[in-house]
């Protein structure tokens, strides 16, 4: 069974790098009807909010991306944070240390930057010589930490899903700590023990993790454990081929949601950042399940384009049931379906609805009024007006009918007659549907717009 995990610390909130690193993770469970672990490292206590924690399960829950096991709803392998796993983090560093693959090390800091100091002077980088290898310091020993035993020859050789083959030579390798003296464990000693308790069989996550590879399935080997498959995904990079950062915009999830987007066209977006699949570019979800693999991840990094995602997000607006648009943006079904066409996210739907629909009277933008309300457009818009009365029962159809015949026997375009009551009926010169946008406010109001505007040209 296929059983694959994300596991954020909770020290910022979820950004677009680690949103994506979930999704494949997610897409992969669903496709092989495997289980999708959430896992919290929260080892850095200094810096581990109960905040962050939030702000990730949030980000997930409004992506979509459901777990199976994990923080909220439990599971066999419990606890999901790894604070509250350090008993299991002991057990399985005294099972290293009476093989041999470990040692406990007192080594003082002083000691080591004097080291470091040195390696600095004679400009070669710092590994740890391996002082304590063979003291055999006993348990309870005042400030020991464990030091993993790394093999001194040899090297050590995998196949990465999206980066192909890596061969890391051992001599490149140093003796790490894995346990700190207060029983915490460091980053690639805890991921390997999780993993292994929690049945991992696929390992996907940024590259940056790719040096820490090698040294954990060193871990693994002597743990007696199967390593799992290992997959690195590239990292997402701004337009300045930078890594992606604030600087570049939003890069939180939750921006998005508070920006307008749909999570559905999130997901779709960050999807194809770094995953093909012929020339397709708007994914249903199903389909994005069905259709993803590690044989078309790209090992370069992805370039973030926010112009490309709200393309994506209006794509995905128009193509979604106005019933859900009206849902997500607070409006009415009718309106949804009169602002798909053109809405680029659902904010734009609900000021709109705010402006147009709400009030009883719009908010005017002077431009506009001064350029389209004037008294050469007034004997127009008292025409429109009595166009309006006169037609509005029998719908928008008939009352564009009305408009394009009276325009005509102006010898007008139709854009001349409409504009001044778009403003009079909108405030502005852009908007959904005229016809439409006059149905929906009914009758009673669209009246009382045209003849508040017809007072502001007096």
């Amino acid at each position: 069974m296929v059983r694959v995990r994300f596991a954020p610390s909770p020290t910022g909130y979820l950004h677009i790098g680690g949103a994506r690193t979930a999704l494949f993770n997610w897409l992969w469970a669903r496709k092989n009807k495997g289980a999708f672990v959430l896992r919290i490292e929260d080892t850095d206590q200094s810096r581990s909010t109960q905040q962050s924690e939030q702000a990730i399960i949030d980000g997930l829950k409004w992506l979509g991306l459901d777990w199976d096991e994990g923080p909220v709803v439990g599971g066999p392998h419990a606890p999901y944070f790894q604070m509250q796993r350090l008993a299991t983090y002991d057990r399985h560093a005294e099972f290293l240390i009476a093989q041999g693959k470990a040692y406990r090390c007192d080594c003082t800091k002083e000691e080591l930057d004097r080291l470091r100091e040195q390696a600095a002077r004679e400009k070669r980088g710092f590994k740890y010589p391996g002082i304590c290898r063979d003291k055999k310091l006993p348990r309870g020993t005042p400030g020991a930490v464990v030091r993993f035993r790394m093999p001194d020859e040899g090297a050590t050789t995998f196949k990465d899903l999206v980066k192909g083959e890596i061969t890391t030579q051992h001599k490149e390798l140093h003796d790490e700590v894995i346990l700190r003296s207060d029983g915490v464990p460091l980053y690639n000693f805890g991921a390997v023990v999780d993993d292994v308790e929690m049945e991992i069989t696929l390992v996907a996550r940024g590259d940056d993790h790719v040096v820490n590879t090698p040294r954990q399935i060193l871990m693994y080997q002597a743990l007696k454990y199967p390593i799992p498959q290992f997959a690195h995904l590239p990292m997402i990079l701004g337009a300045d081929k930078q890594r992606l950062s604030k600087r570049h915009g939003a890069v939180s999830v939750l921006q998005y949601r508070d920006d307008g987007y749909l999570p559905g066209a999130l997901v779709n977006y960050l999807a194809r950042l770094g995953w093909s699949h012929g020339d397709q570019e708007i994914f249903t979800i199903q389909e994005l399940i069905e259709d993803f693999d590690w044989e078309h991840v790209g090992a370069n990094a992805g370039v973030f384009n926010p112009q490309k995602l709200e393309w994506v997000n209006q794509q995905w607006i128009k193509r979604t049931p106005p019933a859900e648009i009206a849902k997500a943006a607070g409006v009415s079904p009718e309106f949804a379906a009169l602002m798909q066409e053109r809405a680029r996210n659902l904010n734009e739907i609900r000021e709109a609805y705010r402006a147009y629909i709400v009030p009883d009277l719009p908010a005017y933008d002077e431009k506009a009024v001064a350029k389209q309300l004037t008294k050469e457009t007034r004997p127009l818009l008292e025409e429109a007006r009595t166009a309006i009365d006169r037609t509005f029962e029998q719908g928008p159809q008939a009352m564009e009918h009305a408009f394009r015949a009276l325009a005509e026997q102006r010898g007008l375009g139709l854009g001349k007659l409409a504009q001044p009551v778009r403003v009079a009926v909108t405030g502005t010169t852009v908007s959904p549907p005229l016809f439409e946008t006059i149905a929906l406010l009914g009758k009673a109001r669209t009246l009382r717009r045209v003849d508040a505007a017809l007072e502001r040209i007096k």
